[in-house]
């Protein structure tokens, strides 16, 4: 190789890979304040593959994309709720409200508002990555991404000329294919104690606790299970009032830490709390609620700064339910927010019919892409439904109809557009994958 060609490519990767250090300590170790213990948790996490790296750096896809030119964004001042970290796993099998088995989006801690774009440039990205982990070609690739856009919109344009409603659609066995009805199924053979049974144990004096050491679960020192109970009074405050109960039927029986869950989640906390439900003498209507620590969404940091939202949701936590409640039109009962220590937690039930889609589902093209349409109704659907709660005053118009006012009548050059745009951020990550390796084991995270 040239001598100057050489210099030139060491140059760009050596640029890069100072970029890729900034922002990760930046973000891992100024922003969420991870400890060298915690930072080498999660980027081994990061280091299984270029997915897992891809899942792990959604600040980095944000520091990327949020100054590129794309053509069909939504006007800066008709945002969209999105979630800010859409991608192919974190949509998932789970009970709603009127006890239905459902598929949808699953994970709403980067909830945010600003344009659908960003929600569907993460997935399409995603769905390169995934696809290549599970060894399918190129061409199989673009065709799952061309699927998923030609779905979306098709959705999107049902929405906008008012043929479906987004807040009476959704994804049950009844409407799903493959994958996401093999995942609905199972779910429906379980049982509403199964999480219970999971996680619990019932002693000689036939008291139901957490059964510590078994699927990473901890103690709590006293003093913050303390913190804890007396925050307790906040999170009963922030229920729906037309959804909550007695008092009594959200007591603490017993709260353990939850570890080793999720990427982006490494160093937040999270708790299991059991709640008495019910009280009857069985104890099989006890219920398992998670609260999980909350920090400022990753496309904040990115995006406009837009003082309304930040005016009305000053509790991370309240922001987390509100993006669920925006997305899920029949949101979880248990959906609550409190602060202890100075952090901001939101609450929600962990339910015993969640259940993901099998990645060994996913061995043909033929289940791929029934899953991806799926995915993209769905993606559809959240994007849409976001404004259905006009009164609550966030609001003020339709997204599904700034989304199609910005696609216009260039839905192929959509398409094409956002297609050749995620082969090349698939690159990048693979690129940006092996600079991370080489930075993780010259700083001995690895």
């Amino acid at each position: 190789m040239d001598q100057k060609v050489k210099q030139m490519l060491e140059t760009k990767q050596m640029l890069r890979k100072n970029s890729l250090s900034t922002v990760l300590d930046k973000f891992d170790g100024d922003i969420m304040a991870l400890t060298e213990k915690e930072r080498k948790k999660k980027y081994n996490k990061m280091k299984a593959d270029p997915y897992s790296f891809f899942r792990g750096s959604a600040y980095l896809f944000f520091h990327d994309t949020t100054d590129l030119p794309f053509t069909f964004h939504t006007p800066r001042d008709r945002p969209t709720w999105i979630m800010g970290d859409l991608h192919f796993n974190n949509f998932s099998v789970f009970q709603n409200e009127n006890k239905q088995i459902v598929f949808d989006v699953d994970d709403f801690d980067e909830g945010y508002l600003g344009s659908y774009l960003y929600d569907v440039l993460r997935m399409v990205v995603s769905i390169r990555l995934m696809m290549h982990s599970l060894s399918y070609d190129d061409e199989a690739k673009e065709q799952m991404v061309h699927r998923y856009l030609k779905t979306y919109l098709k959705q999107m344009q049902a929405y906008h000329d008012r043929e479906l409603s987004p807040e009476k659609v959704q994804f049950t066995k009844e409407s799903a294919k493959g994958p996401v009805k093999k995942a609905i199924n199972k779910a429906e053979q379980r049982s509403l104690s199964h999480e219970l049974k999971k996680q619990t144990i019932i002693n000689h004096d036939s008291i139901r606790s957490f059964d510590i050491g078994k699927d990473k679960l901890s103690s709590v020192p006293k003093h913050e299970k303390r913190l804890l109970e007396k925050a307790w009074e906040d999170y009963y405050h922030s229920l729906d009032a037309k959804k909550k109960k007695s008092k009594d039927y959200y007591r603490i029986k017993d709260v353990v830490k939850k570890t080793g869950a999720g990427i982006g989640s490494t160093g937040l906390k999270r708790y299991y709390i059991l709640i008495e439900g019910e009280c009857h003498e069985d104890h099989e209507d006890d219920i398992i609620l998670e609260a999980k620590e909350a920090r400022t969404p990753v496309p904040a940091y990115f995006f406009p700064y837009d003082e309304a939202f930040w005016n009305d949701h000053k509790h991370q936590g309240r922001r987390v339910i509100h993006t669920q409640q925006a997305m899920h039109h029949l949101s979880d009962p248990f959906l609550g927010y409190f602060t202890m220590d100075g952090k901001d937690f939101y609450v929600r039930e962990r339910s015993p019919f969640s259940k993901d889609v099998k990645e060994k589902h996913l061995s043909d093209l033929k289940s791929v892409k029934r899953t991806v349409k799926t995915m993209a109704k769905v993606s559809a659907k959240i994007h849409a439904r976001a404004d259905v709660d006009i009164d609550e005053g966030m609001l003020d118009y339709h997204s599904e109809d700034s989304i199609m006012e910005a696609v216009g009548t260039e839905k192929k050059r959509f398409r094409q557009q956002l297609s050749l745009w995620a082969e090349h951020y698939e690159k990048k990550v693979y690129e940006d994958y092996d600079l991370f390796l080489e930075w993780g084991s010259e700083r001995g995270y690895f």
